[in-house]
C-alpha cells in the first residue's frame, strides 16, 4: 500500500496491500488506459457508459455527442464515478480457488461539470486526440465552431481517487499445493497495434499518418533475433 486514502469512499478493504493512493500511480493508469467507464444514477436508474478520456493535469476530460444522455446526467454536480482497468496476465494457480489477474485499476469519485468556454474545450479535444495518436492533432483539420457546439465535454478534478494492482506470479508456491504436480505460472496480456490501412476513399499521393506510423512503432512488442 502507498500513500494515505484520502477518503473512506475509495479506501480498499479487501486486498489493502494491493492499494495504491499516490498520484504516480493513479495517473499512469489514467494515462495508458484507452477507455474509461464513467457511472451515475439517472433517474434512479444506474448506468455505466464506456467512454473515451483524458487528463490534464490535476482534471479528467469526458468527451461526447450534445445529445449524450451520460453527459446531461453528469453535469450540474451529479455525483459520478469513472473507472479505468487494465489487464496485465492471467495467472494460473495449482489450485482453481487461487488463480487470479493481474491487473492495474483506479477509481475516480465526484462531481462532473460541463465545459463551457470554447479554448478549454479545444484544449480537451486536443488532449483527446493526443492520448490516443500524439503528434495527430497538428496532422489535421482543427474543430469548427459548429462541431464544438454539437461536442458536450465535462470535467472532473481528481480529488477523491484510489487505484489496485497486482503483479507477479501465483502465491501458492510456499504452501501444501506448492507441493502439486500442478503446472503453475502467468500468461501476459498485451495489447498490439496493426498496420495502418487507408481509407478506399483516400487519394493517391497522401503519404501515410506520421503520426500512426510513430505510434504504431513504439506499441510494437521487441522480438528477439533476426530473420
Amino acid at each position: 500500500m502507498t500513500g494515505a486514502a484520502p477518503s473512506n469512499r475509495v479506501r480498499l478493504v479487501r486486498e489493502h496491500k494491493r492499494a495504491r493512493y499516490d498520484r504516480g500511480t493513479i495517473d499512469s493508469i489514467l494515462d495508458a488506459g484507452l477507455v474509461a467507464h464513467l457511472g451515475f444514477v439517472d433517474r434512479g436508474q444506474p448506468f455505466a457508459i464506456p467512454t473515451l478520456h483524458a487528463r490534464v493535469g490535476d482534471l479528467v476530460y469526458v468527451h461526447g455527442s450534445s445529445a449524450s444522455r451520460a453527459l446531461r446526467a453528469v453535469d450540474g454536480g451529479l455525483p459520478a464515478c469513472l473507472t479505468v482497468t487494465h489487464l496485465d496476465g492471467i495467472v494460473l494457480s495449482r489450485s482453481a480457488f487461487e488463480h487470479d489477474i493481474n491487473y492495474r485499476s483506479a477509481i475516480l469519485l465526484g462531481e462532473m461539470s460541463a465545459v463551457g468556454e470554447e479554448a478549454e474545450k479545444r484544449l480537451a479535444l486536443e488532449a483527446f486526440m493526443e492520448r490516443l495518436i500524439p503528434g495527430r492533432w497538428a496532422e489535421v483539420r482543427q474543430p469548427s465552431r459548429k462541431e464544438l457546439k454539437a461536442t458536450s465535454i465535462v470535467v472532473m478534478p481528481i480529488d477523491e481517487a484510489s487505484a489496485k494492482v497486482r503483479s507477479g506470479g501465483p502465491d501458492d508456491g510456499d504452501g501444501e499445493d506448492g507441493e502439486l504436480d500442478v503446472w503453475a505460472g502467468q500468461i501476459p496480456i498485451s495489447t498490439e497495434l496493426g498496420e495502418p490501412l487507408p481509407d478506399p476513399a483516400l487519394r493517391d499521393g497522401i503519404a501515410v499518418s506520421a503520426a500512426a506510423l510513430a505510434l504504431v512503432r513504439a506499441r510494437r512488442p521487441e522480438r528477439s533475433g533476426s530473420r
